[in-house]
């Protein structure tokens, strides 16, 4: 058996395992962490053909995210529309946000483009904290309930469990890990790596560097809108804070530093890396296993501050984590896999 027809084997027997959870797993609480798992997927691939195939890295992915949520959930709680027709004005809008930034930052290279992408999610998170007729300002928006999704009359879901959630997640992250491969392999990839690696020498080859760069943010962008469209409607609540916060472009980012940039799987490990994390920082589980463990008291002045901190100190522990991964492992898990692969293959011959 080739190692395509492994591959494609195994792949379908993890989809197929899936797809039959929610009908074994009642816990919404392992549903829940199985849905953000696959939106950090679909996070992580959309930045990934921007920053690790375009080699265009941008902080502020909040912008399209926040834009996506924003949107779906004003049609919804302003004019009653429903979020799956208003998912697709929130594409449309990001396209038109997308072309206005690609035409402004791409001018800049390096630092300088950095900073311009956090300048402009800045802008919009300030912008849907003052136009409170717009956005309800810093109160955000509160979707108190979803209307049932019907064909031709017939209602196929109400959204009054988790498992409509759950499958949406799945085709979200199939569908972004489907366009991933597509551009890894497509004539559009090669030129978005070539960008990458040097944009002088693709420049001299005859390619557009502005029209790929664009075609890349538009990319991106449209698919982290309906990431931030999925959370707007699975929270039902968005913010400026939660949507279009600095930490949220951060997030996105770290998702494909960890796992590996400019590869198809490094976001799924990313994702399984960081999901957990977030999780057990939240929930403070950190704290309470380092108590079990009789690492430090519960009434030690180490443990009071850990409870009471650790779990509003994840962007300081995903700084750590960035630091301790550019260090020993600067091509991500996906680098480290195959590196350890390539060696045991050279110690087996």
């Amino acid at each position: 058996m080739s190692k395509t027809i492994l591959k494609a084997v195994v792949g379908l027997i993890v989809l197929a395992l899936l797809l039959v959870i929610p009908k074994y797993v009642e816990s919404p609480y392992a549903l829940h962490m199985m849905i953000l798992l696959f939106l950090s997927v679909s996070q992580g691939q959309s930045w990934n053909i921007l920053g690790g195939f375009a080699g265009q890295h941008s902080v502020g992915h909040a912008a399209y995210f926040g834009v996506g949520a924003y949107t779906t959930m004003m049609l919804m709680h302003t004019w009653q529309i429903a979020p799956w027709f208003g998912v697709w004005a929130g594409m449309v809008l990001v396209v038109l946000v997308a072309l206005v930034i690609g035409s402004i930052c791409f001018r800049l290279r390096g630092p300088y483009f950095v900073l311009a992408s956090i300048a402009v999610a800045e802008i919009l998170r300030l912008s849907a904290i003052n136009l409170t007729t717009l956005t309800n300002g810093a109160e955000g928006i509160l979707a108190t309930e979803l209307p049932a999704f019907k064909v031709a009359g017939v209602v196929v879901t109400d959204f009054s469990t988790k498992v409509p959630f759950y499958y949406i997640g799945i085709f979200l992250a199939l569908l972004t890990l489907g366009i991933t491969y597509w551009v890894q392999h497509s004539k559009l990839g090669y030129f978005f790596q070539a960008i990458r690696e040097d944009q002088d020498a693709a420049h001299s080859l005859g390619i557009s560097i502005s029209l790929y760069k664009n075609i890349a943010l538009v990319i991106s962008a449209v698919l982290t809108s309906l990431a931030g469209a999925f959370y707007g409607i699975y929270v039902g609540f968005v913010d400026p804070p939660t949507v279009l916060g600095l930490d949220v472009s951060v997030q996105i980012m770290l998702i494909c530093i960890i796992g590996g940039m400019g590869t198809l799987w490094g976001p799924v490990l990313g994702s399984l890396v960081l999901v957990p994390l977030s999780e057990a920082l939240r929930s403070n589980l950190v704290t309470d296993l380092l108590v079990r463990g009789g690492v430090v008291s519960a009434d030690s002045r180490v443990g009071i501050f850990l409870k009471e901190n650790l779990s509003h100190a994840h962007v300081l522990l995903y700084g750590i984590l960035v630091v301790l991964v550019i260090l020993f492992m600067p091509e991500g898990l996906m680098g480290f896999i195959k590196k350890m692969a390539s060696r045991r293959k050279q110690e087996a011959v």
